[in-house]
Formats: C-alpha cells, structure tokens, sequence
C-alpha cells in the first residue's frame, strides 16, 4: 500500500510486520521516533512483542543479545554516542554469531556535540563483524531491513546486521512510500528458527573464554562467512526480494550512468540521491558522469566495485567520515582495490564532505567533479569555511 510516512514511522511499521518478540531501545536523537512508535504499537497491542525499557544503550545491546541467544527474533535502533556506548555488546553479537538487526540512524560524533547526520557511528565501528547497509531514502530504508533479517537469519550466514539511515534527512523525511502488506513479509520472511539456542533442556554455552588454541579461528570463520556466504547470498536474496515486492535491487552497489563515463563519484547513503540530480543534469548538456552506489559496506564488494570502475578514467569518493590522521575510510578501501592492478582509473580523487550535518549541495558535488580535472586529491574537505579556520584568525 502506497502511504505518505516520515521515514521513522515507515521504518516502525517494516519492523512491526517482522514480528520481533524483543526490543529494547535508549531514546537518542535523531533515533527516537522510531523505538517511541514501536513501543506505542506494543502497548496498544499492535505487535505482540516484549518491549523492555533500559537505563542505557549498553543495556538495550544486552536485552537484545539476550532475546537473541534464546531464540527470539529482536530488534533494536540507535545513534552516534548511543552506537559507541553499545560497541562493546555489538563485537559480542557478531561473535557468538546472532542474527540481530540493528537501526543506525546515523549522527555526528561529540565532541563538539552534534545532533545532525554524517557516517562517522557506524563506519567507527565497521570491524564489529557486522553487516552494513546504507539506504539512499525512506522506501530503501524499509526495504533493507526486511533484507537485512533475511540475510542475517539466514542458516549459513549467522551474523547480525547495521541498517544505516542517515539522520533526519531520512528519519524525519517524509516521502511517498510502498508499504508492504503482513502477507508479503510472511511469504519472504519466514519465522525465524535459530540453529542453536539457550534452553536448559539442552544446555550449551555462547561466548566463552577461547585461548590463543582457537580464537583465531574464530575471526577467520565471521571473515569467511563475509567474503564467501553474504557477498554470494545479497543479490539472491535481492532478486527474491524483487519477485516478491516488485522493487530491483542489486543489494551490493548501484550503477547510475557508468557506461561511457569519464567521471564517476562513488558514495554512500542519501547523498546518492542529489548526485543522480546533478548526474542527470551534467549528461543532459552532453557531460559524461555517471555514480557508483554502494548499498552494502559490510561486507565490502570488492569485485562488483572494481570490475564497475576499472574502466573509468576519472574517480571520486565521497566520505562522510573520517579516519583522523589517516586517509579517508572509504576511499581508502577503493584505491585498495586498484593497488598494483594494470586496469585501473587514472586518477581516484578523495573528498570529505557533510560532517556534522552541513549540506552536499549540487555545487558542492559539481566542485568536486571539477577537481577531478586537477591534480589528484586526498582527503580534500568541501565546502570549508575559510573563516573559522585556525590559520586564517587574526
């Protein structure tokens, strides 16, 4: 059904249709909405759910996780301090293997406190083992969740999964969205059957101490899985996701315009959607510019992303985040991909931009097609302002 929904209410009512019997959550701006409409649909016996109220977002990972380890389909959301103050729990999810999802709606890192939207929460915690994907608007945001417990629960998978929505542009935007009808979730969701659980009729122990004998296969089984299992198992489910609800995703990247570019930005998120604005308009007056989605950054699709720009003379990639002292984190994996290959782009500029908040506008992204014409860049900022910077006071 077609329906006129703020992005957290359409995010609310995608979960409701999952059936989580858990869900524990902190309040957290921009993240509130979302836990404050499931908590109203569970008290107004909506959804048949428990939902359990904590003094802090360490304590919801722990209810969750919890629910998880018997058995139960849960949920949970959050952002920024709230993501790091849970970051202790989330290394704990991925390694006992439970097929969580998580909502980030995505927040600026204090200090300076900051309640507007970059990347900086989730990509920070991008090692955790966690799935991330990255939706570019409000129908993306309902349609990953649906897949990212798809995945998650999947048997030779395991592993929990990061939504990221970016905050306030998404969760609370409002856009026309298809909801999916209780039916169709049933029908590509089943009900979830863990492989093991706690149960004292049959005990078994999660978690436990491992020496240097055994904890290194460990981490070599959750990167395996990544590299061999989700990587094969997104665009499968995708296309059954396609069948289902009639919407296409690749669910690793999108390619908008690549074939015959000469410039193609690579990003992340709802940003994507002002880059297509500015794609269309530039190849409208001939210019040939194209845009590489990428929609899953845990695991990174190394392949699809190289075998998309090993042909394009010209690259830029755009963060909205930072590595303080070091390169960019998502460029850095792109001219990883290229290093000591013979197909490769000439030039793979870097470029900042949107922390804190602070708009990508059209300009902003047609500043940066236009340094594309210089010499390479690294880590260039966009849209600073010259004012406030310490070497310019008087």
């Amino acid at each position: 059904m077609r329906q006129f929904l703020e992005g957290s209410r359409a995010i609310a009512e995608t979960i409701k249709l999952c059936k989580p019997g858990v869900i524990s959550a902190y309040p957290i701006t921009p993240q509130t909405h979302i836990v404050e409409e499931l908590a109203q649909m569970v008290a107004n016996g909506e959804l048949d759910s428990q939902f359990v109220n904590v003094e802090s977002e360490h304590s919801a990972a722990s209810v969750v996780l919890g629910a998880v380890a018997t058995g139960v389909r849960a949920f949970t959301a959050t952002s920024s301090q709230g993501l790091i103050y849970m970051s202790e729990v989330l290394f704990n999810i991925a390694g006992m293997r439970l097929p969580l999802v998580l909502t980030c709606a995505n927040r600026a890192m204090s200090a300076p406190i900051s309640i507007w939207n970059d990347h900086q929460d989730s990509i920070s915690l991008r090692d955790t083992g966690w799935m991330q994907f990255y939706a570019e608007n409000i129908q993306e945001a309902v349609d990953l969740h649906l897949i990212a417990y798809r995945v998650a629960e999947d048997k030779s998978v395991m592993l929990p999964a990061m939504v990221c929505i970016d905050g306030y542009i998404l969760t609370h935007g409002i856009e026309t969205v298809d909801m999916p009808s209780q039916q169709e979730v049933e029908e590509f969701l089943p009900k979830y059957k863990p492989l093991y659980k706690l149960d004292p009729r049959e005990p078994l122990t999660m978690g436990p101490l491992a020496d240097p004998d055994y904890y290194m296969e460990t981490r070599y089984a959750i990167q395996e899985t990544h590299k061999k299992e989700v990587l094969k198992l997104i665009p499968a489910i995708a296309a059954d996701f396609a069948k289902t609800f009639n919407r296409n995703y690749n669910g690793l990247i999108e390619l908008y315009h690549i074939k015959g570019a000469q410039k193609v930005i690579v990003a992340m998120g709802s940003v994507c959607g002002s880059i297509k604005q500015v794609v269309g308009e530039l190849r409208a007056k001939g210019k040939k510019v194209g845009l590489l989605k990428i929609s899953t950054y845990r695991p990174f699709p190394c392949k699809e992303i190289y075998e998309a720009l090993k042909n394009i003379p010209k690259v830029a990639v755009v963060d909205k985040a930072l590595s303080l002292g070091s390169l960019p984190p998502l460029a850095s994996e792109i001219r990883a991909l290229f290093f000591g290959k013979k197909q490769k782009p000439s030039v793979i500029s870097s470029f900042v931009a949107g922390l804190g908040g602070r708009d990508v506008t059209k300009e902003s992204i047609k500043e940066m097609l236009r340094q594309l014409n210089t010499k390479e860049k690294t880590g260039e900022f966009i849209d600073l302002k010259p004012e406030l910077l310490r070497e310019n006071y008087e």
